[in-house]
């Protein structure tokens, strides 16, 4: 499968917080940027921050395989060791997971390791792999 990068603007209240999570955290490059903006190489692709107002509206959630996922996110499809070494350094650094590393939807096509985070804005991030990446769109 030769995808094309995605672009993706999302809402961050603090320009140097974005910047120490994608990059610290999750070992984002930074690309083009101003004192508004900035773009991070997420997994390959265009991740763009973009400073606003602070937000108070709750997370909406849907129920996905016994789990309430949040409806707005976003993430990356990882290779099945990257996914795990992801895990690992997560942990040792105790990111707090708003859905803990777990299989979901066992022994089925769409069988998958998935766990949340949300960044420092409320922002929820899925990351996933899959034993064969011909199940991502098998149901």
């Amino acid at each position: 499968m030769n995808l094309r990068p995605f672009h993706l603007a999302i809402p961050v209240t603090d320009i140097e917080i974005a910047h120490d999570f994608y990059v610290k955290k999750l070992d984002c490059k930074v690309g083009r940027q101003s004192r508004e903006w900035m773009d991070f190489d997420f997994f390959g692709h265009q991740l763009v921050a973009h400073l606003v107002p602070m937000e108070k509206d709750g997370i909406p959630c849907n129920p996905v395989d016994g789990e309430d996922v949040p409806s707005r996110h976003f993430g990356i499809v990882m290779e099945m060791p990257k996914w795990k070494n992801l895990v690992k350094k997560l942990k040792e650094i105790k990111i707090q997971f708003l859905i803990k590393p777990q299989v979901r939807f066992k022994g089925k096509a769409g069988e998958q390791a998935t766990f949340f985070i949300l960044d420092p804005f409320g922002n929820a991030l899925e990351f996933k792999a899959f034993k064969s990446l011909n199940s991502l769109f098998k149901s």
